[in-house]
């Protein structure tokens, strides 16, 4: 392997014109199959497996023309002071804007609260709900605004009028201005890491061209493979992130190469071949964590993994190719400022930050590690209270009219009504239908922890019925989600007392629920598969027994303490002002797959650069401590810096207005900083430390069963000596002057 990679970077550095337009041809004929290529179709969220999305998709057949997950705008009309909604002009202005909503383009119905027993008991607040055709995403300009004037002439008449529901709910940003400053500190890290403007743009270069050939790769394929507008987020997230972090590497070993007298061409050969074979088998393990989540069965996320993990090969391959073709175009453009003017190469100090603190941690790697599992274990404790659920406009700012509804509906009609539970009856089989519906619904409507249920409505056949039912607890209550599953429970005895009708229960407060726990299921499996695949992974990297589980008993640590952290701000509400969290709800249930798949990736890319390091040391013929002090001399800065970057990208979403961007930017960081700064700087010196020559240990069978694929590029020290020899061509001679 290590031979390869410094053959690749040698000929990518000679070559490097050949090899940059060769990439400049591959995104430019991406970007022109992207311009010319179909739409997706966006296909909403499907859940397979659940019962909700089994309800969904018995609506949609037997309701022609409805779209069971179609938009919904429920306008909530509260009356001045003293005034009801039932009086004759306030009546007037809400019926006038139900027959103006009725007539938009793209709506499918508008229900009259009057007709609909929509109104409550003290009449002071009524409802009208608006069903689109088409999902929010579909929703033209103009089918907006014929809904928000007629809304304008209803507040104009004097009614308090708040929307709720997703056709008119604004988009979730990113942290906008907060992002740009990350982005910003991010660069800052970069040039004080390096000290060199050309050093600290070349990954971020690199890195943009990377997410531009993924993203056109995958807007060009989207319509082939039903990739929705979303799946690119994450590979657009992730190929920033790990195409910086490949290219850093990648450069500081090059600085480090040629500190040791190698000249430029000797260096990209030299670094490819070494820290570019750790940057191949980090990307493997981000690859596999991404390519995991299929595991958990949600085609969307499955698409988004995938798509991820094309982002990350594409990562890998530009930091074996286009970074020592561009160390060809300036190989000293990247030495620091003080390099270039003294006309010394130097790179890391025997005793810098790196190996100073490492031998902090070898004279007390009890104390250290004592130290480390407790804390983060302390963090880790409100894991143990984690409420999965998908948090709504209940947890939005009160500055948001979606809030605003969601409070005015809650007052009029009880904390229930807002997530009221839809029952699609199957009555196909039974001898009479309606006698059938109406059974079902009364049992329902007789459970405990029910307030009310609709009338039913029946499709053109009269084979299908829906109704829906508001419980007296509100959505994200852990009453309501124990209600859904009582009624399921008790579903085969309901459906007895019919002559052969069935009921499914769904709408969104039943989906959020089935979501939360299909993904609870998935976790476990989901950690065994990604886990147990790179335990084998690291085993083949570092030939050791002991390492490779060190490092995912660190990567656990590390993301049962974000998790604890996302809980205890979010959930709990801890420190929850700091963060401008004006409400605390149920963690999003795809968070803790999220975090583990994203988190797991970037850990495993910082133990593979830092303990390479240590295992490249020892293979020379460092002792066991003198190894860590080594790799830690060597990369502990460029993975801190790599930590710092990640960290300010992940903390702009932080600053972003809705609760849920919120949570993925502060889960993120803050694993990233528990991982980086405590588990591979703290917990894995202080466990090497303790093992000393153990932890090296390959019983010689498995030895012999393991490929070499020579990571710490021991290949290369055995070659002839020419490692400083004169440049190879003319070209390359005047570059070697420093």
């Amino acid at each position: 392997m290590a031979t390869f990679l410094y053959r690749l970077g040698r000929t990518a550095f000679r070559r490097r014109w050949y090899v940059a337009l060769m990439w400049v041809a591959v995104l430019g004929a991406l970007g022109l199959g992207a311009a010319k290529a179909p739409a997706a179709p966006d296909e909403g969220m499907s859940m397979p497996g659940i019962e909700s999305q089994k309800a969904f998709d018995l609506m949609e057949e037997r309701f022609p023309g409805s779209t069971a997950d179609g938009a919904t705008a429920r306008v909530v009309f509260v009356a001045p002071d003293g005034q009801k909604v039932t009086a004759v002009g306030n009546r007037s202005a809400i019926e006038e804007f139900v027959d103006e909503a009725s007539a938009g383009r793209e709506v499918a119905s508008a229900v009259n609260p009057f007709e609909a027993r929509a109104v409550s008991k003290d009449a002071s607040t009524a409802y009208a709900t608006v069903n689109f055709k088409v999902i929010a995403d579909k929703l033209g300009d103009a089918d907006k605004k014929s809904i928000e004037d007629a809304i304008d002439e209803v507040r104009d008449a004097g009614l308090t009028v708040e929307v709720g529901g997703d056709a008119l709910a604004g988009q979730p940003a990113a942290g906008g201005a907060a992002e740009a400053i990350g982005i910003a500190i991010a660069a800052l890290v970069l040039v004080l890491t390096f000290g060199s403007m050309a050093a600290a743009g070349l990954p971020l270069l690199t890195a943009v061209l990377g997410v531009g050939v993924s993203m056109a790769a995958i807007t060009a394929l989207a319509s082939t493979f039903g990739l929705s507008g979303t799946t690119g987020t994450l590979a657009m997230m992730l190929g920033l992130a790990v195409g910086i972090d490949y290219a850093m590497f990648v450069v500081s070993r090059y600085r480090e190469e040629r500190a040791k007298g190698h000249a430029p061409q000797e260096a990209a050969g030299l670094a490819t071949g070494t820290a570019g074979s750790a940057v191949v088998f980090a990307g493997l393990t981000v690859v596999i964590a991404l390519a995991g989540l299929s595991v958990v069965g949600i085609p969307m996320l499955t698409k988004m993994g995938l798509a991820a993990a094309g982002a990350v090969v594409i990562a890998v391959l530009i930091s074996l190719t286009i970074v020592p073709a561009l160390l060809g175009f300036w190989p000293n453009a990247v030495l620091s400022r003080g390099t270039r003017k003294s006309g010394t190469v130097k790179e890391g100090g025997e005793h810098n930050g790196g190996s100073r603190w490492a031998r902090f941690v070898l004279r007390r790697p009890v104390t250290v590690l004592l130290l480390s599992v407790v804390g983060l274990g302390v963090v880790a404790i409100p894991v143990t209270g984690l409420q999965l659920g998908m948090p709504g406009a209940e947890v939005k700012s009160t500055s948001t009219t979606e809030r605003r509804a969601y409070d005015a509906l809650a007052d009029g009609f009880g904390p229930g009504f807002n997530g009221p539970l839809t029952f699609v009856v199957d009555a196909k089989g039974a001898d009479d239908p309606k006698a059938s519906v109406t059974t079902i619904s009364e049992e329902v409507g007789a459970a405990k922890g029910v307030v009310s249920v609709s009338p039913a409505q029946f499709n053109p056949a009269g084979d299908t019925a829906v109704f829906s039912a508001v419980p007296s607890t509100g959505p994200s209550d852990k009453a309501t989600k124990d209600l859904v599953q009582s009624l399921r429970d008790g579903r085969p005895g309901i459906e007895a007392a019919t002559d052969g009708a069935s009921f499914q229960v769904t709408g969104t407060t039943a989906v959020n629920i089935d979501i939360a726990q299909k993904v609870q299921d998935a976790l476990i499996p989901y950690l065994v598969v990604v886990v147990g695949l790179a335990i084998v992974l690291l085993l083949v990297v570092f030939r050791s027994l002991l390492v490779p589980l060190k490092a995912a008993l660190g990567f656990l640590l590390s993301v049962l303490a974000a998790l604890g952290a996302v809980v205890a701000v979010f959930q709990w509400g801890w420190g929850a002002e700091l963060l401008g969290v004006t409400e605390t709800g149920p963690i999003m249930s795809l968070m803790p797959i999220f975090l583990v798949g994203i988190v797991f990736g970037l850990a495993m890319d910082y133990e593979v650069f830092l303990v390479s390091r240590m295992r490249e040391a020892y293979v020379h013929g460092d002792r066991p401590a003198q190894a860590v002090v080594s790799g830690f001399r060597y990369s502990a800065r460029v993975v801190v810096a790599a930590a710092l970057i990640m960290m300010a990208v992940f903390s702009g979403f932080i600053g972003a207005g809705e609760s849920m961007i919120k949570m993925i930017g502060f889960g993120l960081a803050i694993a990233v900083l528990f991982d980086a700064f405590v588990v591979r700087m703290a917990f894995v010196p202080a466990v090497l430390a303790l093992l000393g020559d153990k932890a090296w240990y390959l019983p010689r069978w498995l030895d012999r069963l393991l490929p070499d694929i020579d990571v710490e590029g021991e290949a290369l020290t055995r070659r002839p000596a020419t490692l400083t020899a004169v440049p190879d061509n003319p070209a390359d001679r005047e570059a070697a002057r420093v």
